[in-house]
Order: structure tokens, then C-alpha cells, then sequence
């Protein structure tokens, strides 16, 4: 037999044997490649009005259609501005717009004696008083174009109260994801007037208004309750 008789066989033999391989490596690679786990659709942040309980409305402005809400002094969660949050998943943002109260006079502003310069500091706090943030906000009153709106139902003219919200300050709040209600209450009053300087803190006193509320949150997911099966007679 020649020897390219014999060497025809083992050629055949590696041919199959390499074959083989190649084939066993595609099969591992195609079983490597599997596809990534789906991920879930991110939650969408939700952006409402939450439920708000106001134990003392300063009321609707004219001008602008807020709902303005005293913010009352005070150390009981209970008696501050209460507002909702739903379940959510992570922190909550709570924002709000935070205004100094001014009683106008319009002999006041003539004979230039209207100035006052407030500075009023509000705690927002959990059920059992725990401080979960301050908001602070100075404004100077001089005439009627410092106020934020006039407010309406009252005996004035035009129907308007003589109290009106003046400055605005932009708070912004994170809620821990646990807390379910939240309270504002007033904590102090800075006031200096031409004839002198003055603070407030007794309990009970409308020392500041909010408007605009609004809550940022990612809605918890819902558990689903086991169906029951119903027993059989």
C-alpha cells in the first residue's frame, strides 16, 4: 500500500475531528449569547396637587386664582397645614411658594410710613414632630406694588381683604420615603417697621401663606391581594 493510502484515512479521521470542534464551539458560542434580561420600565414621576388641609384659608387671589393658606405657629403637627403624600417609591419632592403677610393701608402708603420688612421661618414636619425641613422667606413692603395678589371676599374695595400675601420665595422639600403626611407650621416672625423691631411666636398666629402646591413622587408599586378560593359546600 502507498503511503498516500495510508495517510488518506487519518486525513479523513482529523478532517472529522476538527469538524468537530468548530461545530461543538458555534453551538457553545450561540448558547453563550443568550439574550439580557429584560429590564422593567422605569416608574414615571408623577407631578400633582396633593390633598391639602388648610385650618386657616386666607383665600382665592384675584388675580393670579391661587388658594393661599395661613401658616398658623405652633408645635402640634395637628394644627399646621396638613398635606397628604401617596405611597411612593423613594423620596417624595414637596414645593411650594412661601409669602409674608402684609395688612395694607393705603393712608399708610401715602404719608410713607407703609415700610415693614418681614422675615418669617416655617418648619414642615412628620406626625410626631420631627423636623424634616425649614423654609425662610424676607421680603420689604413699601407700596401696592409689592403685593403678590389681593385676595377677594373681603369688605375693601373692589371686594378684597385688606391682608394680602408680599414676597415670594420658591421651597422645595424632600419627603423620606416612609412619611405618608406631612404639617407646616409657623415657627417665628421678623418684623421691623419704622417704630421699631418686633417677633412673633406665640402659638396660634398667621404668620405666613403658601400657595402652588405641588408634590413630585414615584408611584409604589400596588400589591396585588391572593385570590381566595372559595370553599365548596
Amino acid at each position: 500500500m502507498s503511503g498516500d493510502g495510508i495517510l488518506w484515512p487519518m486525513r479523513r479521521l482529523l478532517i472529522t475531528v476538527v469538524i468537530g470542534v468548530l461545530a461543538g464551539t458555534a453551538v457553545s458560542a450561540t448558547q453563550t449569547r443568550r439574550r439580557p434580561a429584560r429590564r422593567p420600565a422605569p416608574v414615571k414621576v408623577e407631578k400633582v396637587q396633593p390633598a391639602i388641609k388648610c385650618p386657616s384659608p386666607l383665600g382665592v387671589g384675584v388675580r393670579t386664582g391661587l388658594h393661599f393658606c395661613d401658616v398658623l405657629t405652633g408645635r402640634d403637627p395637628a394644627t399646621g397645614v396638613l398635606i397628604t403624600i401617596p405611597p411612593h417609591r423613594g423620596d417624595a419632592t414637596l414645593s411650594f411658594d412661601l409669602h409674608n403677610r402684609q395688612t395694607y393701608s393705603a393712608d399708610q402708603v401715602k404719608a410713607h410710613k407703609a415700610y415693614a420688612r418681614y422675615t418669617a421661618t416655617v418648619d414642615v414636619v412628620t406626625g410626631d414632630g420631627t423636623i424634616i425641613d425649614r423654609g425662610v422667606v424676607r421680603s420689604e413692603f413699601r407700596t401696592e406694588a409689592d403685593l403678590v395678589d389681593w385676595i377677594g371676599g373681603g369688605a375693601g374695595p373692589g371686594g378684597v381683604k385688606a391682608v394680602a400675601p408680599t414676597g415670594t420665595e420658591p421651597i422645595r422639600i424632600t419627603v423620606p420615603q416612609k412619611v405618608e403626611q406631612v404639617s407646616i407650621l409657623g415657627e417665628k416672625l421678623e418684623v421691623l417697621r419704622l417704630d421699631g423691631a418686633y417677633i412673633y411666636q406665640a402659638a396660634g398666629l398667621p404668620i405666613a401663606d403658601i400657595s402652588n402646591v405641588m408634590l413630585e413622587y414615584r408611584p409604589a408599586p400596588v400589591r396585588k391581594r391572593p385570590i381566595r378560593k372559595k370553599k365548596k359546600k
